[in-house]
C-alpha cells in the first residue's frame, strides 16, 4: 500500500486508470471480484468495497447476478477552482461569489469568515466521534419540528444570562442564520413590503430582502447605532413592516448600539407597530454584552436570530429563532412545510455537544484575545497605507475602514483581485451607495503580508 492510499483505493485507480486508457469502455464487464482480488493480491473484501464505490460515483454500475459493468468514460480531470469573476457587477452578491468559488491560493480578507486554523477544530472532532456513538434516531430520523429540545435549552438559559426570561418552546431551530431570516420574511413580508435596514449592512440582508420583492429602506448607522432621528422619520414615511439590524457587533462598521439609542429605537418601533429582528451572530466576540433590544423589549416585538458559523463551524449548518409563542408556532409550520422538519439532527446534536465541552469556553476567550492583538496590528498597518478605522471595535474581526481621499473601493477591489486577493468594497453594504470610500476588512485573514503589498499597489490604481 502507498502512503495515503488505502488498499481500496488502489483498486479504484486501477479501474479508472483502465477506464482512462480504454481497456475498458462503456457497457464492458469488470473483472470478476475473485479474480481482480487475485491479480491485485488483495482481498475479495476490498475489491467489492472498491467496486461499489465506483458505482456510488457512478463510474460502474452493478447487474445483479451478471456483475459490474463500466457506466461512461471518466470526466476530464478538473482543478475544481473557478475563476474569479471580475467583470462581475459589485452587488451585495459579489464578495460572497467571490469569497466561496475562490481557489485554495486566494487571499480572502473580504470574508466574513475565521480561517480554519482559528476555529476550535479539536472541540467539533471530538463531537464528531461523539455522534458515532448517538442513537440511531439521530443519525436516521428528520428530528422534531422545534429541533434539539437540549440545544434550545441551553439558547434559553444564555437569554437568562441577561436578564431574558424565556423558555425553550420560544425557539425553533433553522438550518441557518439565512434560512432564520428567509421564515421570518416568508412569515411577516407580502411583495411590495418595506423593510428598514442600516446603511450601511450586512449585504446579505439586501440580497435576501431582494428575493422577497421588497422595498430596501436604509437608514444612516452611526458609532452608537442608527441614527435614531431618521429612524422614526424613515418610520412615519415609509411605514416599514420590518427593521432587520446586527446587534452586539455590528456588521460591517464594528460599532455597538447604546443603551439610549436602543430605547429610542423600540419606543419609535412600538409606536409604529414595526417588527425588529435583531440578529445577534457576533455576540460571543464582545468581551463584556452590550445592551439587547430583544432583552430590553423581552421579545415581545423583537425576533432575535443566530448562528454558530463564525465561533463554531461554516460547515456545520444551524441557525436560530427566538419569539414570542404564537409567532413560533406560524414559523414552526412555515419550516415545515418549505423543509419537512426542523434543523439537522446530527447539526444540533454536533453544536450542542461543542458548546457543552469543556474546552469551548476556554477557545472563545483566547479568540478574543487573538482578535484583539490581530486588530491592533492590522489597524497600524492600514494606517500606513492611510487606510484609516472608523471606530475602534470593541471586538469581532472586522474593521470598516475609510480609503485615501480619491481611491474608489470597487476599482480597489477590481484590481486587487486580479492578483487574487478579495477585498469588500463599501457600497456592497449600502443601500444609498454612500460607501464608495470605504472598504470592510477581516483582520483574521490578513496575516500574509501580500495583503498590504497587493492593497498597496490597488489603491494606487484605484485614484
Amino acid at each position: 500500500m502507498r502512503d495515503g492510499v488505502t488498499r481500496t483505493g488502489e483498486v479504484m485507480e486501477a479501474i479508472r486508470h483502465r477506464i482512462a486508457a480504454r481497456d475498458l469502455t462503456r457497457d464492458d464487464r469488470l473483472p470478476s471480484i475473485r479474480g481482480l482480488a487475485a491479480t491485485l493480491k488483495v482481498s475479495p473484501s476490498t475489491v467489492v468495497e472498491a467496486y461499489d464505490r465506483l458505482a456510488a460515483e457512478g463510474v460502474v454500475r452493478s447487474r445483479p447476478g451478471s456483475g459490474f459493468y463500466v457506466s461512461a468514460g471518466l470526466a476530464p480531470p478538473s482543478l475544481n477552482v473557478l475563476e474569479p469573476q471580475g467583470d462581475r457587477a459589485i452587488d451585495p452578491l459579489w464578495v460572497s461569489r467571490q469569497s466561496l468559488d475562490a481557489g485554495p491560493l486566494a487571499l480572502k480578507p473580504g470574508c466574513g469568515w475565521l480561517p480554519p486554523a482559528w476555529m476550535p477544530n479539536a472541540i467539533v472532532r471530538r463531537a464528531i466521534r461523539g455522534l458515532a456513538r448517538a442513537d440511531d434516531a439521530i443519525l436516521a430520523d428528520y428530528g422534531g419540528t422545534r429541533g434539539s429540545f437540549g440545544l434550545r435549552a441551553l439558547l434559553a438559559r444564555r437569554c437568562a444570562g441577561e436578564g431574558l426570561d424565556v423558555g425553550p418552546d420560544q425557539f425553533l431551530l433553522t438550518s441557518s442564520g439565512t434560512q432564520a431570516i428567509d421564515l421570518i420574511c416568508r412569515f411577516l413580508l407580502r411583495p411590495g413590503d418595506t423593510v428598514l435596514v442600516d446603511d450601511p449592512c450586512y449585504f446579505n440582508f439586501q440580497a435576501l430582502l431582494r428575493v422577497h420583492q421588497a422595498k430596501v429602506v436604509g437608514v444612516p448607522y452611526t458609532p452608537t447605532g442608527p441614527d435614531a432621528t431618521l429612524f422614526a422619520e424613515a418610520l412615519a414615511e415609509h411605514r416599514p413592516r420590518l427593521y432587520i439590524t446586527n446587534s452586539a457587533i455590528h456588521n460591517p462598521t464594528g460599532a455597538t448600539m447604546s443603551p439610549r439609542t436602543a430605547h429610542r429605537l423600540l419606543a419609535a418601533a412600538s409606536a409604529h407597530g414595526l417588527v425588529i429582528v435583531e440578529d445577534e451572530i457576533f455576540a460571543e466576540f464582545e468581551p463584556e454584552p452590550s445592551p439587547r433590544l430583544a432583552a430590553f423589549d423581552g421579545l415581545s416585538g423583537v425576533i432575535r436570530i443566530g448562528s454558530f458559523s463564525k465561533t463554531l463551524s461554516a460547515s456545520v449548518r444551524c441557525g436560530y429563532i427566538a419569539a414570542r409563542p404564537d409567532w413560533i408556532e406560524a414559523l414552526v409550520d412555515l419550516q415545515v412545510a418549505t423543509s419537512f422538519g426542523g434543523a439537522s439532527p446530527v447539526a444540533t446534536q454536533l453544536v450542542f455537544d461543542s458548546l457543552m465541552d469543556s474546552g469551548y469556553r476556554r477557545h472563545m476567550e483566547a479568540l478574543r484575545r487573538r482578535l484583539s492583538s490581530a486588530r491592533r496590528d492590522t489597524a497600524t498597518r492600514l494606517e500606513d497605507l492611510g487606510v484609516r478605522p472608523w471606530v475602534k471595535p470593541r471586538g469581532g474581526f472586522y474593521l470598516w475602514s475609510r480609503l485615501p481621499d480619491g481611491a474608489d473601493a470597487a476599482e480597489v477591489a477590481r484590481v486587487a483581485l486580479r492578483e487574487g486577493v478579495i477585498l469588500a468594497p463599501g457600497n456592497v453594504f449600502s443601500v444609498s451607495q454612500a460607501a464608495s470610500g470605504f472598504m470592510r476588512f477581516n483582520i483574521a485573514q490578513m496575516q500574509d503580508p501580500r495583503v498590504f503589498d497587493v492593497l498597496k499597489a490597488a489603491l494606487s490604481a484605484g485614484r
